[in-house]
């Protein structure tokens, strides 16, 4: 048997397969299905958009990371338990949002008042503003937001204790593509079954792919770990100081920077990516077809023997190598922006897109399992939940506010300048690998 394929067949990357499927279910539910399904309820954009706010437990989930490296849950572990918790919590909330109608669900109402006789404020109605919060739905999809954000300190702390560094970057990497296929579920299934179901069963039919992670945390054993926080402010406060100890002041501040700007072109190259294609000509259908096929795959190819390679890279040098592409990526559309607004579309313009964004897709796959396994190993096991989230939350910034200003940005420049500077964003956090992950240093385990 082939030393990569022994390395991807066992029990471990296995475990991660779960845990990636388990992870990403929830969310893709609420970015593809919640608003299919509230949209053919005839609800308003405005109140689909506006619950897009719910996903703010993602970014803000560090907070609350330390009651799971300080509690366990009885009789099942520190890690296990929650795990178990929380995908049971997920099968309950995604199965009963179906039993509830949306209808009444109306997006706070904004008035404009003038204010010093010169400007004009937008001031919400707080009773509406109370109904939308407090209407079933709202209160049902944040718990799903919230569930799914504790469930992914869980999964992403048991990940990093069970691997090895060797291991590091295939785990991820599986767990990765286990997160984006988890998406084809809510994204491709359900919808599909909801042309054919009621919505209260195709809901409970979604729920029950939670099933497989709760058996896998049944099953598998709790990882040994020494020197946990014995009360809750140890549990607070020690990740924080282990981490500048560990890395110093000024290691630790460049440690954090890197994670901040590593994704950040990239991140904000792809903001406004399908209203740069309808600008650039190309139909819906297009970009349909086109962008599902051409950027899965590649993100899930890439993802994988992203994995593989730093079996035998190491992570140091795959940061470097995989954020080349990553960067060069980005190159793809200021050149497909060089080109300006296609007359007609045919064959050759299809094939150009179907290139910038498998290359794109590629470039991310590449550079997410080395980044994701970079965060990992930055961590210590005795504080693996706080430290993992904390830095996934500070990754997600970039994505959560950076890129709000794309826009202004497009407007400002153009989209041939703004790619050029998107790639020029990707730059500083390559410059930091020279500190963080030296081409030639020897890679070394926390704790």
């Amino acid at each position: 048997m082939p030393a990569w394929l022994a390395a991807l067949l066992t029990r471990k990357m296995l475990i991660c397969v779960f845990t990636g499927f388990s992870s990403g279910l929830p969310l893709y539910l609420l970015l593809n299905l919640l608003p299919a399904w509230l949209r053919s309820e005839g609800i308003s954009l405005k109140a689909i958009g506006l619950l897009a706010l719910i996903q703010l437990p993602y970014t803000w989930k560090f907070l609350w990371s330390p009651l799971l490296d300080r509690f366990t849950v009885p009789g099942f572990g520190r890690r296990r338990g929650w795990m178990l918790l929380t995908a049971g919590m997920l099968l309950l909330a995604i199965g009963s949002l179906g039993t509830f109608s949306p209808v009444g669900l109306v997006a706070p109402v904004i008035e404009w008042r003038s204010a010093w006789g010169f400007e004009i404020l937008p001031v919400p109605d707080w009773s509406s503003v109370g109904a939308f919060v407090t209407h079933p739905v709202t209160a049902t999809c944040l718990c799903v937001a919230l569930f799914s954000a504790t469930q992914d300190i869980a999964l992403d702390a048991f990940r990093r204790e069970i691997l090895s560094d060797h291991e590091l970057g295939l785990g991820n990497a599986v767990h990765v593509n286990a997160y984006r296929i988890a998406g084809l579920i809510p994204g491709s299934l359900s919808l599909i079954l909801a042309d054919r179901l009621p919505w209260n069963e195709v809901f409970w039919i979604t729920a029950a792919f939670m099933l497989p992670g709760m058996a896998m945390a049944w099953l598998v054993s709790e990882p040994v770990v020494t020197g946990t926080p014995k009360t809750l402010r140890q549990a607070v406060t020690e990740p924080f100081h282990e981490f500048i100890n560990r890395q110093g002041w000024r290691g630790a501040v460049l440690v954090l920077a890197f994670i901040f700007l590593y994704k950040l072109g990239d991140s904000l190259c792809t903001a406004l990516a399908t209203p740069f294609y309808l600008d650039m000509g190309f139909t819906k259908t297009d970009i349909g077809l086109i962008a599902k096929h051409a950027g899965l795959w590649p993100a899930v190819i890439g993802a994988l023997l992203g994995g593989l390679w730093m079996v035998r890279l190491g992570i140091n040098r795959a940061l470097w190598l995989f954020g080349v592409v990553q960067l060069v990526s980005i190159f793809g559309f200021a050149w497909l922006a060089a080109q300006g607004h296609f007359a007609s579309i045919g064959a050759g313009e299809r094939v150009a897109l179907a290139f910038v964004i498998g290359l794109e897709a590629l470039g991310v796959g590449l550079g997410t399992a080395a980044f994701v396994a970079f965060i990992a190993r930055s961590t210590h096991p005795a504080y693996t939940a706080t430290q993992m989230a904390l830095f996934t939350s500070l990754a997600a910034v970039p994505r959560t506010f950076i890129n709000a200003s794309a826009g202004w940005l497009v407007e400002a420049l153009g989209w041939n300048s703004f790619f050029w500077l998107c790639a020029a964003l990707a730059v500083p956090g390559m410059v930091l690998l020279l500190k963080v992950a030296p081409w030639h240093a020897r890679e070394t385990k926390p704790g």
